[in-house]
């Protein structure tokens, strides 16, 4: 009996050393750790505002370099997770992530379920027709025409008005904008709806595009944050204010348009 109680003295000093051992492991870690880590969401696939560098791999874009800049003046970090845009307003609302970084623009019904920061740039949608396509010159001329759009997009939804009003004869939605713009290229669709930057980006790297007509809608984007957080609220909007006063918002406009 004596021998066997030696024993259990010696597992639960040993366990308890190692328990120890684990805590002690642990608070260097949460120290090196530094300031929070919030996941920002994104789809890559809409420059100049997200891609991917074709060199490293990574996420990149004026949205990514932008709350990266923020995040540095507020003391936090970001960790960038790629999913479809369509999902990107149902994470940031259900805490799946933290911020919504992704050209999105503060819309109404997307107001409904999450918050945003103060807009950071104004952007309108713009129709793209194949380059030889002389019937299209503006709203006009959609009569009976096939559009391609982003699912989830403000441009979807202008598409869909148009559809609804007997302008489009059908619209086609791709998850990607890439997808989209290849579809013109390639006849499938005689037109696409989508934000007038990202439009010009994809037509200073594929040949064939031009833009047509005066943009259909202004839009303004922001970084969306779930209902009700104004603490990361107030420091996006205070970071997005400093970066504007120190000149790294103007460095990164010039850099990326």
């Amino acid at each position: 009996m004596k021998k066997f109680l030696s024993i259990l003295l010696a597992l639960t000093l040993m366990f308890s050393v190692a328990a120890c051992g684990s805590s002690d492991d642990g608070g260097d870690a949460a120290q090196d750790d530094g300031g929070k880590v919030y996941i920002v969401a994104t789809e890559p696939t809409f420059p100049p505002f997200e891609t991917v560098d074709e060199a490293t791999g990574e996420i990149t874009g004026f949205d990514i370099e932008l709350i990266q800049a923020i995040a540095e003046d507020q003391g936090f970090e970001i960790e960038v997770q790629q999913m479809g845009f369509d999902a990107i307003t149902g994470a940031v609302q259900t805490g799946v992530a933290d911020i919504g970084a992704s050209g999105m623009s503060i819309t109404e019904e997307r107001l409904e379920t999450v918050d945003f920061s103060d807009p950071y740039i104004d952007a309108g949608l713009a129709i793209a027709v194949k380059e030889d396509n002389t019937e299209i010159s503006g709203v006009e001329g959609l009569q009976d025409k096939t559009c391609a759009v982003q699912l989830g997009t403000t441009g979807a939804t202008e598409a869909m008005k148009l559809f609804d009003e007997g302008v489009i004869k059908e619209v086609k939605t791709f998850n990607t904008v890439d997808v989209v713009m290849q579809e013109l290229i390639t006849g499938g669709v005689d037109c696409v709806i989508n934000d007038k930057p990202v439009t010009e980006a994809y037509m200073s790297k594929m040949e064939g595009i031009k833009i047509v007509g005066e943009p259909l809608v202004s839009d303004s984007y922001g970084f969306a944050v779930m209902k009700g957080n104004t603490e990361l609220l107030d420091m996006i909007n205070a970071g997005l204010k400093n970066v504007i006063a120190n000149g790294k918002y103007d460095e990164l406009v010039a850099k990326y348009f």
